[in-house]
Formats: structure tokens, C-alpha cells, sequence
């Protein structure tokens, strides 16, 4: 299992809310290229983003669903891309001194992506959910205004 985290100059809620609007992922989300649509009821357990991964014209149509979710403590998701396979996407939100430390945990579930091994998977998985730390965190910090 990958992990990453970053101190977020926001509050768990500030963060909750861009996790919690399906049409933002592609803006934080590495490798989403655009949102198809939003099921209604986003993010409540059950529910998806319906997005596209990789460049034009090369793009894979796919789902995210919703596992579990608690506003301002903890998102779940299933995320799929298509023949590579599935995974498990976990952030956690914490109070900190100076905003919210934000964990995020991602782990093969399904298809050729899981049989991989960790010592090859982690050091990629790591580079990229920085990356998407460091979107998600501009977009929560763009909600407080002395961060504007």
C-alpha cells in the first residue's frame, strides 16, 4: 500500500468539500482527464463519478464509486481504469495547528495492476498521489480567504 501526506493550509471541512464535489476530481485527480457525469447524491456511499483517463484521443472511459465517506474525516473509493485494473483510495482528515493533515492511502484491488509487486507499484503510486496532494490542497486552500 502507497502512502502519502500533506499539510493542507485548510480545515478538514475545507478539504471535505472539494472531495465532496464530484465535478472538481479532474482538476486534482493525476491522470483524470474529464468528468462524463456525477450521480446524484455525490459523494454518498454508493455513488460515482463517471470520468475519462488519459490523453486525447487516447482516453479510457471509467467509474469511481464512493465506499464510505464522513465530512471532514474520511473518503473511500473504489477507482477503476480499465484493463489495468482497480484500486482503493482512502484519505484521512486530521485537525493540525496550521490546518489539516491530509493522508492519503492507495492500494491494487483488482486486475493486472494487483499482481504486481509492492517494491514496484509503491515508488509510482507515491509520485503521483503527491501530485494529486499538492491539486487537492491548492483547491481546499482556494476556499480560505486569507489564503486568496
Amino acid at each position: 500500500m502507497s502512502q502519502s501526506e500533506r499539510l493542507v493550509h485548510a480545515t478538514p471541512a475545507d478539504v471535505s468539500a472539494v472531495l465532496a464535489d464530484g465535478w472538481s476530481y479532474a482538476g486534482w485527480v493525476v491522470g483524470a482527464a474529464r468528468i462524463r457525469s456525477v450521480d446524484d447524491g455525490f459523494p454518498a456511499p454508493g455513488t460515482s463519478i463517471h470520468h475519462s483517463v488519459g490523453v486525447w484521443p487516447l482516453l479510457v472511459n471509467d467509474v469511481t464509486t464512493v465506499e464510505e465517506f464522513e465530512f471532514g474525516e474520511r473518503l473511500v473509493i473504489k477507482v477503476r481504469v480499465w484493463p489495468a485494473g482497480a484500486g482503493r483510495v482512502e484519505f484521512v482528515m486530521t485537525t493540525h495547528p496550521d490546518g489539516c493533515l491530509l493522508v492519503m492511502r492507495e492500494e491494487a484491488i483488482e486486475g493486472p495492476a494487483g499482481l504486481l509487486p509492492a517494491a514496484a507499484l509503491d515508488p509510482v503510486l507515491h509520485w503521483r498521489n503527491n501530485e494529486t496532494l499538492r491539486r487537492l490542497a491548492y483547491l481546499a486552500e482556494s476556499r480560505v480567504p486569507s489564503n486568496r
